[in-house]
């Protein structure tokens, strides 16, 4: 009799566990579909991604997957139609538009490439498999993409295509108009910095700030650049040009990725990325501090 009541007893709390392990997952789940949209810091509205089909219409969209370069298709909703939803025409007018992402990756996208290319967001698989990927950029890692994934239809455009991933996050869980001057302060080069110096800068916001921070501002999922010492400071020329142009020859299993292999004058872009970490380290500033 009290081996019975024993297993009868075990067999309740095995059902109360999965229970309260259900419970977790969902929970789990609902703040993993959960995305803040705001305005200057501020926010607007908050959504969970099963109330985005309301407001917009989902379509598929076949894209070249820069990720794991293969050809994949999504199912997606319009990132002009959200936009409009949610902010009202007024975002149009708005200068950048930064995205926060799980990981830690923050990139910067000027609001005028959403006027020029069509992009949307990603939010499941079109034959509704795992939505995940292996990022062939970041050691073949499997990421998961959820809640959402910018995307652009590249098919049409050379330009994006050559552009790569950057300015293609997942795990969007934050959505922030803003203008770049306001957001980032401390990473503008000298004034006199020379145009090099100045093109430098364009490629460090298209390429580098979404994952590393100059002067403690930036993204937050790689190291820091600048302060206390640059890395022009303690990293050989060649040893840097080489991190930034293939960064597994230096470390093995890096997830730092390369310099998208899509961009025609990849040289030239080294060179300038290079001048302006050496321009920028003549201006640092303690991370936090008012510039």
């Amino acid at each position: 009799m009290r081996n019975l009541w024993y297993c009868g007893f075990m067999i309740v709390v095995v059902y109360v566990m999965m229970g309260l392990t259900n419970l977790a997952f969902v929970q789990g789940s609902a703040i993993n579909t959960r995305v803040e949209f705001k305005n200057k810091g501020e926010i607007v509205r908050i959504l969970h991604l099963e109330e985005f089909a309301a407001i917009a219409s989902e379509r598929f969209l076949k894209i070249y997957e820069p990720h794991d370069k293969t050809m994949r298709t999504y199912q997606v909703y319009s990132a002009r139609s959200l936009f409009d939803h949610i902010f009202g025409k007024n975002w149009r007018e708005a200068e950048e538009i930064v995205f926060l992402c799980a990981d830690g990756y923050q990139p910067s996208i000027p609001v005028a490439k959403f006027l020029a290319y069509d992009a949307y967001f990603a939010f499941a698989n079109a034959d509704d498999s795992p939505f995940t990927l292996e990022n062939v950029l970041q050691n073949n890692e499997t990421v998961e993409l959820e809640p959402l994934y910018l995307v652009w239809d590249n098919l049409k455009s050379t330009e994006l295509r050559e552009e790569g991933a950057a300015d293609m996050p997942y795990q969007i869980k934050e959505i922030d108009l803003t203008s770049f001057a306001a957001r980032f302060p401390a990473l503008f080069p000298p004034a006199n910095a020379s145009q090099q110096v100045q093109q430098g800068f364009l490629h460090f916001r298209k390429h580098c700030i979404a994952c590393h921070t100059i002067n403690g501002q930036g993204g937050g999922k790689a190291p820091e650049l600048n302060y206390p010492l640059s890395v022009t400071e303690y990293i050989q020329p060649e040893y840097l040009k080489r991190w930034i142009d293939d960064p597994s020859s230096i470390r093995y299993n890096t997830t730092m990725p390369p310099l998208a292999a899509e961009i025609s004058v990849r040289e030239k872009v080294i060179e300038e990325l290079i001048a302006y970490l050496k321009a920028i380290s003549t201006v640092k500033r303690l991370p936090g501090a008012i510039p």
